[in-house]
């Protein structure tokens, strides 16, 4: 019995890590236009995307001051280059506040939240 619920499990960590597997590599296959490929550039990339839909999640607005100051390890300047690229990849956009139009909001970009939300659904299916 015991070594019935071994092998059950181990055939589940298998078929979990192979769905894993499998979602990276398709994500790396399309790599000039992956998520998964841009934001595991650095941490300060993978942060930034953390921050990102976090504040989406929670319904709350991100300016991109905003942003900047909460990446940690992150130049002003770096995070703009950051920022910058991942407008230009669609995965985020900006969008200018109606009180104080020199304030931009970080929005991400639907697409983005669909693949997100499969990265998500796909890390939630494995278990050890």
């Amino acid at each position: 019995m015991i070594q019935q619920n071994q092998e059950l499990e181990h055939n589940k960590m298998t078929d979990n890590s192979k769905d894993l597997l499998n979602f990276w590599e398709d994500q790396m296959k399309q790599s000039h236009t992956s998520s998964n490929y841009f934001f595991r550039k650095s941490p300060s990339h993978y942060h930034m995307m953390l921050l990102v839909m976090s504040a989406h999640k929670l319904n709350e607005k991100l300016s991109v001051e905003g942003l900047k100051t909460k990446l940690f390890k992150t130049s002003r300047p770096k995070s703009a280059l950051i920022i910058n690229e991942a407008c230009e990849k669609g995965f985020f956009r900006l969008e200018k506040t109606s009180t104080d139009q020199r304030i931009k909001n970080i929005i991400p970009t639907e697409t983005f939240i669909n693949e997100f939300k499969q990265y998500l659904a796909t890390l939630k299916k494995l278990s050890y």
